[in-house]
């Protein structure tokens, strides 16, 4: 795996199956919500947003997460596999639970996460296998093509996934 993209609703594991996969490669995972959003939640504009998004996908090996489907093309023109986490609404839902028991409900700059819930957010979880995965499944059909693409429907399949990945066995 050298160039890799983690997709999926929020808190389905985006940035923990990133952080597993980077340190098997053996580099730094992007978050893009890092990149996204400053510590007062004002966001990027979209063409620098994108712009940044050019630059990283140039390096000859990454890990990015995040979902932004609008500059997902992006990311895709140049990845070799892509990890789509395509989680139930509860799943995620619960996902988001234990990230905001476990960071106390801040903001954890470190991992690239910010722990913002609102209503809007938790219908966003709630619809997005109905609403945004099948646009991500058009993208990932249009522009993957060439790369390698997992699927993953449960946490199970996920810690799966990730136990055979390269360097799994040095983690453990």
């Amino acid at each position: 795996m050298q160039r890799v993209a983690i997709i999926g609703c929020g808190g389905s594991g985006k940035t923990t199956i990133g952080r597993r996969l980077a340190a098997a490669i053996g580099i730094r995972a992007t978050h893009l919500d890092a990149i996204y959003y400053d510590e007062e939640w004002n966001t990027l504009p979209q063409d620098k947003f994108a712009a940044v998004q050019e630059e990283l996908v140039a390096a000859d090996s990454w890990v990015i997460e995040g979902n932004y489907a609008s500059t997902l093309p992006i990311r895709l023109a140049r990845v070799t596999h892509v990890i789509f986490l395509d989680l139930p609404a509860a799943t995620c839902l619960w996902g988001i639970a234990q990230r905001r028991w476990r960071y106390r409900g801040g903001q954890h700059h470190q991992a690239g996460v910010y722990d913002r819930i609102t209503w809007g957010f938790i219908t966003y979880i709630w619809g997005y296998r109905r609403q945004m995965a099948p646009r991500v499944r058009a993208l990932l059909a249009e522009h993957a093509g060439h790369a390698q693409v997992h699927v993953v429907r449960s946490r199970h399949a996920a810690n799966r996934l990730t136990e055979q990945l390269p360097g799994a066995a040095a983690r453990c």
